[in-house]
């Protein structure tokens, strides 16, 4: 992801989650991202956020619709 036209921030996924034990393996997971200070005070403001996939194989990059970045920003606070 990334916010404007900043550097690119990769997705941190599950890293301290037990993920299964002997009765179940877990349903759900999450990815988390680390911004800058620059970057939560960008999407702050209204600059556009971006998901992507950067593979080899398939690359693509979307821009978070205004609605779901507006509550998404609710969450950096």
């Amino acid at each position: 992801m990334r916010v404007d036209d900043s550097e690119k921030v990769f997705a941190i996924s599950n890293e301290d989650l037990t993920q299964d034990n002997n009765e179940k393996t877990a349903s759900v997971h999450f990815m988390r991202f680390e911004l800058t200070k620059n970057m939560h005070a960008q999407a702050k403001v209204g600059l556009p956020i971006y998901f992507g996939i950067d593979h080899p194989l398939f690359k693509t990059e979307v821009v978070v619709p205004p609605e779901i970045q507006k509550s998404l920003v609710q969450d950096l606070d």
